[in-house]
Protein backbone atom coordinates (compact mmCIF):
# COMPACT_ATOMS: atom_id res chain seq x y z
CA UNK A 1 0.00 0.00 0.00
CA UNK A 2 1.13 3.57 -0.46
CA UNK A 3 1.68 5.43 2.72
CA UNK A 4 0.16 8.41 3.50
CA UNK A 5 2.34 9.79 5.51
CA UNK A 6 6.29 11.05 6.09
CA UNK A 7 7.82 9.61 9.39
CA UNK A 8 10.00 11.95 10.05
CA UNK A 9 11.83 10.56 13.13
CA UNK A 10 12.75 7.23 11.32
CA UNK A 11 14.04 9.34 8.02
CA UNK A 12 15.69 11.17 10.33
CA UNK A 13 17.50 8.06 11.91
CA UNK A 14 18.33 6.63 8.99
CA UNK A 15 19.98 9.85 7.07
CA UNK A 16 22.27 9.76 10.00
CA UNK A 17 23.21 6.23 9.66
CA UNK A 18 24.05 6.54 6.42
CA UNK A 19 26.18 9.78 6.64
CA UNK A 20 27.75 7.87 9.65
CA UNK A 21 28.27 4.66 6.84
CA UNK A 22 29.47 7.21 3.68
CA UNK A 23 31.07 9.44 6.10
CA UNK A 24 34.96 8.50 4.77
CA UNK A 25 34.03 8.18 1.30
CA UNK A 26 32.37 11.50 1.40
CA UNK A 27 35.38 12.45 2.25
CA UNK A 28 38.37 10.85 0.14
CA UNK A 29 35.76 12.93 -2.79
CA UNK A 30 36.63 16.10 -1.00
CA UNK A 31 38.74 17.36 -4.00
CA UNK A 32 35.52 16.97 -6.10
CA UNK A 33 33.26 18.98 -4.11
CA UNK A 34 35.57 21.67 -3.95
CA UNK A 35 35.63 21.91 -7.83
CA UNK A 36 32.22 21.33 -8.04
CA UNK A 37 30.84 23.33 -5.60
CA UNK A 38 33.43 26.17 -4.93
CA UNK A 39 32.32 28.48 -7.06
CA UNK A 40 28.91 28.61 -5.32
CA UNK A 41 30.15 28.62 -2.13
CA UNK A 42 32.13 31.59 -3.26
CA UNK A 43 28.74 33.25 -4.16
CA UNK A 44 27.28 32.43 -1.10
CA UNK A 45 30.39 34.09 1.27
CA UNK A 46 30.23 37.22 -1.15
CA UNK A 47 26.51 37.10 -0.82
CA UNK A 48 26.54 37.02 2.65
CA UNK A 49 29.25 39.72 3.06
CA UNK A 50 31.40 37.37 5.33
CA UNK A 51 34.45 38.77 6.42
CA UNK A 52 36.99 39.38 8.70
CA UNK A 53 36.13 38.84 12.50
CA UNK A 54 32.80 37.16 11.83
CA UNK A 55 31.46 34.42 13.42
CA UNK A 56 29.95 31.73 11.24
CA UNK A 57 27.06 29.01 12.41
CA UNK A 58 27.38 26.29 9.71
CA UNK A 59 25.00 24.08 9.22
CA UNK A 60 24.74 20.05 8.20
CA UNK A 61 28.58 21.14 7.28
CA UNK A 62 28.91 17.52 6.50
CA UNK A 63 33.03 16.91 5.89
CA UNK A 64 33.49 20.83 6.55
CA UNK A 65 34.78 21.80 2.65
CA UNK A 66 33.14 24.90 3.15
CA UNK A 67 33.77 25.27 6.82
CA UNK A 68 37.22 25.78 5.82
CA UNK A 69 36.57 28.53 3.08
CA UNK A 70 34.12 30.32 5.23
CA UNK A 71 37.46 30.07 7.93
CA UNK A 72 39.64 31.57 6.12
CA UNK A 73 37.45 34.51 4.95
CA UNK A 74 36.90 35.52 8.74
CA UNK A 75 40.43 35.54 9.63
CA UNK A 76 41.78 34.43 12.86
CA UNK A 77 39.50 37.07 15.01
CA UNK A 78 36.58 34.93 13.41
CA UNK A 79 35.18 31.47 13.82
CA UNK A 80 33.30 28.76 12.49
CA UNK A 81 31.28 26.44 14.40
CA UNK A 82 30.72 23.43 12.15
CA UNK A 83 27.93 21.28 13.02
CA UNK A 84 26.50 17.99 11.69
CA UNK A 85 24.02 15.23 13.01
CA UNK A 86 26.85 12.61 12.12
CA UNK A 87 29.49 12.77 14.45
CA UNK A 88 32.23 10.48 12.08
CA UNK A 89 31.93 12.65 9.30
CA UNK A 90 32.81 15.82 11.76
CA UNK A 91 35.95 14.12 12.38
CA UNK A 92 36.90 14.54 8.83
CA UNK A 93 36.41 18.35 9.04
CA UNK A 94 38.38 18.48 12.35
CA UNK A 95 41.17 16.75 11.26
CA UNK A 96 40.90 18.96 7.75
CA UNK A 97 41.22 21.82 9.98
CA UNK A 98 44.05 21.23 11.74
CA UNK A 99 46.01 19.89 8.81
CA UNK A 100 44.98 23.18 7.14
CA UNK A 101 46.34 25.20 10.59
CA UNK A 102 43.23 26.57 11.17
CA UNK A 103 42.54 27.34 14.93
CA UNK A 104 38.91 28.69 14.53
CA UNK A 105 36.92 25.71 13.58
CA UNK A 106 35.13 23.99 16.21
CA UNK A 107 32.99 21.21 14.80
CA UNK A 108 29.73 19.74 17.41
CA UNK A 109 27.21 16.74 16.91
CA UNK A 110 23.92 18.88 16.55
CA UNK A 111 21.08 18.87 14.41
CA UNK A 112 19.82 21.42 12.16
CA UNK A 113 16.53 21.53 13.54
CA UNK A 114 17.99 21.90 17.19
CA UNK A 115 19.98 24.74 17.18
CA UNK A 116 17.49 25.78 20.36
CA UNK A 117 20.91 24.59 22.81
CA UNK A 118 22.52 27.71 20.94
CA UNK A 119 22.56 31.07 22.26
CA UNK A 120 20.50 33.58 21.09
CA UNK A 121 22.15 35.98 18.64
CA UNK A 122 25.48 34.75 18.71
CA UNK A 123 26.24 34.29 15.09
CA UNK A 124 26.83 36.83 12.37
CA UNK A 125 25.80 34.46 9.46
CA UNK A 126 24.85 31.21 9.11
CA UNK A 127 25.10 28.92 6.12
CA UNK A 128 24.41 25.69 4.67
CA UNK A 129 25.29 24.24 1.28
CA UNK A 130 23.15 21.33 0.19
CA UNK A 131 21.43 20.73 3.54
CA UNK A 132 18.84 22.34 4.15
CA UNK A 133 16.86 21.06 2.00
CA UNK A 134 16.98 17.34 3.95
CA UNK A 135 15.52 18.75 6.66
CA UNK A 136 12.09 17.32 7.90
CA UNK A 137 11.06 20.29 9.30
CA UNK A 138 12.91 23.19 7.19
CA UNK A 139 10.76 25.52 9.03
CA UNK A 140 12.08 24.67 12.39
CA UNK A 141 15.65 24.64 11.12
CA UNK A 142 14.91 27.77 9.58
CA UNK A 143 13.97 29.52 13.08
CA UNK A 144 16.42 28.24 14.70
CA UNK A 145 18.93 29.92 12.16
CA UNK A 146 16.73 33.56 12.88
CA UNK A 147 16.80 33.10 16.22
CA UNK A 148 20.79 32.45 16.20
CA UNK A 149 21.66 35.48 14.63
CA UNK A 150 22.43 38.75 15.32
CA UNK A 151 19.84 41.31 14.30
CA UNK A 152 21.10 42.00 11.01
CA UNK A 153 22.76 39.01 11.04
CA UNK A 154 22.43 36.45 7.36
CA UNK A 155 21.15 33.33 6.48
CA UNK A 156 23.31 31.83 3.16
CA UNK A 157 22.42 28.68 1.52
CA UNK A 158 22.87 26.97 -1.15
CA UNK A 159 20.20 24.18 -2.67
CA UNK A 160 19.46 21.78 -5.95
CA UNK A 161 16.83 24.09 -8.21
CA UNK A 162 14.17 21.94 -10.05
CA UNK A 163 14.55 18.03 -11.16
CA UNK A 164 14.66 18.91 -14.83
CA UNK A 165 18.11 21.19 -14.39
CA UNK A 166 19.74 18.36 -12.21
CA UNK A 167 19.91 15.10 -14.55
CA UNK A 168 23.38 13.61 -12.80
CA UNK A 169 21.26 13.47 -9.43
CA UNK A 170 17.24 13.11 -10.87
CA UNK A 171 18.30 10.13 -13.41
CA UNK A 172 18.62 8.29 -10.82
CA UNK A 173 15.99 9.30 -8.44
CA UNK A 174 13.78 8.71 -11.31
CA UNK A 175 15.36 4.93 -12.62
CA UNK A 176 15.07 3.88 -8.74
CA UNK A 177 11.85 5.59 -8.00
CA UNK A 178 10.53 3.77 -11.14
CA UNK A 179 12.36 -0.16 -10.30
CA UNK A 180 11.68 0.07 -6.52
CA UNK A 181 7.75 1.05 -6.90
CA UNK A 182 7.63 4.35 -5.08
CA UNK A 183 5.23 6.75 -5.15
CA UNK A 184 5.67 10.92 -5.37
CA UNK A 185 6.91 12.52 -2.80
CA UNK A 186 4.74 13.81 -0.15
CA UNK A 187 3.47 16.94 0.42
CA UNK A 188 6.30 18.72 2.41
CA UNK A 189 8.46 15.72 2.33
CA UNK A 190 12.43 16.51 2.19
CA UNK A 191 14.47 15.78 -0.80
CA UNK A 192 17.21 17.03 -3.45
CA UNK A 193 14.74 19.47 -5.03
CA UNK A 194 12.01 20.32 -2.51
CA UNK A 195 13.09 23.84 -2.18
CA UNK A 196 13.81 24.29 -5.63
CA UNK A 197 11.10 25.69 -7.40
CA UNK A 198 11.45 29.45 -8.51
CA UNK A 199 10.28 31.37 -5.50
CA UNK A 200 10.23 27.82 -2.95
CA UNK A 201 13.16 29.20 -1.05
CA UNK A 202 12.41 32.72 -1.02
CA UNK A 203 9.19 31.89 0.53
CA UNK A 204 10.81 30.10 2.74
CA UNK A 205 13.00 32.63 3.88
CA UNK A 206 10.05 35.13 4.71
CA UNK A 207 7.96 32.60 6.62
CA UNK A 208 11.36 32.64 8.94
CA UNK A 209 10.85 35.79 9.13
CA UNK A 210 14.15 36.95 7.52
CA UNK A 211 14.00 40.15 4.96
CA UNK A 212 15.84 41.60 2.26
CA UNK A 213 15.85 38.02 0.48
CA UNK A 214 17.92 37.67 -2.75
CA UNK A 215 18.96 34.79 -4.76
CA UNK A 216 21.13 33.80 -7.87
CA UNK A 217 21.01 31.30 -10.12
CA UNK A 218 24.28 28.87 -10.93
CA UNK A 219 25.34 26.63 -13.40
CA UNK A 220 27.47 23.95 -11.86
CA UNK A 221 28.07 20.81 -14.13
CA UNK A 222 29.58 17.88 -12.51
CA UNK A 223 32.57 17.45 -14.07
CA UNK A 224 33.75 13.25 -14.07
CA UNK A 225 36.32 11.75 -16.21
CA UNK A 226 33.32 8.97 -17.31
CA UNK A 227 30.25 7.86 -16.51
CA UNK A 228 31.15 5.19 -14.74
CA UNK A 229 33.19 7.11 -12.52
CA UNK A 230 29.75 9.42 -11.19
CA UNK A 231 28.13 6.00 -10.69
CA UNK A 232 31.16 5.55 -8.31
CA UNK A 233 30.98 8.70 -6.52
CA UNK A 234 27.03 8.15 -6.12
CA UNK A 235 27.31 5.18 -5.26
CA UNK A 236 29.65 5.61 -2.46
CA UNK A 237 28.28 8.78 -0.84
CA UNK A 238 24.94 9.69 -2.03
CA UNK A 239 22.97 8.26 0.78
CA UNK A 240 19.44 9.48 -0.36
CA UNK A 241 19.60 7.11 -3.28
CA UNK A 242 20.52 3.91 -0.99
CA UNK A 243 18.08 5.19 1.58
CA UNK A 244 15.46 4.54 -1.79
CA UNK A 245 16.68 1.32 -2.52
CA UNK A 246 16.36 -0.37 1.01
CA UNK A 247 13.19 -2.20 -0.07
CA UNK A 248 15.52 -3.76 -2.77
CA UNK A 249 17.14 -7.07 -2.73
CA UNK A 250 20.97 -7.02 -4.18
CA UNK A 251 20.12 -8.31 -7.15
CA UNK A 252 17.45 -5.58 -7.96
CA UNK A 253 19.82 -2.95 -6.59
CA UNK A 254 22.42 -4.17 -8.93
CA UNK A 255 20.36 -4.07 -12.11
CA UNK A 256 18.86 -0.47 -10.78
CA UNK A 257 22.56 0.68 -10.81
CA UNK A 258 22.99 -1.09 -14.28
CA UNK A 259 20.72 0.95 -15.90
CA UNK A 260 21.55 4.03 -14.28
CA UNK A 261 25.18 3.86 -15.53
CA UNK A 262 23.52 3.36 -19.11
CA UNK A 263 21.39 6.55 -18.91
CA UNK A 264 24.25 8.59 -17.59
CA UNK A 265 26.29 7.78 -21.09
CA UNK A 266 24.00 10.50 -22.23
CA UNK A 267 25.69 13.23 -20.17
CA UNK A 268 29.27 12.02 -21.68
CA UNK A 269 31.70 13.87 -24.22
CA UNK A 270 34.42 14.18 -25.94
CA UNK A 271 35.40 15.96 -22.62
CA UNK A 272 34.31 13.16 -19.97
CA UNK A 273 30.95 13.02 -18.47
CA UNK A 274 29.06 16.73 -17.58
CA UNK A 275 26.19 15.88 -15.67
CA UNK A 276 23.53 18.71 -15.77
CA UNK A 277 23.70 20.78 -12.04
CA UNK A 278 21.84 24.03 -11.55
CA UNK A 279 21.72 25.21 -7.73
CA UNK A 280 20.64 28.48 -6.15
CA UNK A 281 22.20 30.41 -3.42
CA UNK A 282 20.04 32.58 -1.37
CA UNK A 283 20.78 34.75 0.74
CA UNK A 284 18.22 36.82 3.67
CA UNK A 285 18.87 39.36 6.80
CA UNK A 286 17.19 39.04 10.24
Amino acid sequence: MTSTTFDAIKYKETTKDQWQASAQAWHQWGPLLSTWLGSATDIMLDMADATLGHRILDVAAGAGGQSLVAAHRVGPTGSVLATDISDKILEFAAADARQAGLANIETRVLDGEGLETLNPESFDLVISRVGLIYFPDQQKALRGMHRVLKPGGRVASIVYSTAEHNGFFSVPVSIIRRRAELPPPLPGQPGPFSLGSPGVLEAAYRKAGFRDIRTHVISAPLRLSSASECLRFEQESFGALHQMLSGLGKAECDEAWREIEQAFKKFENEKGFEGPCELVVAVGTK
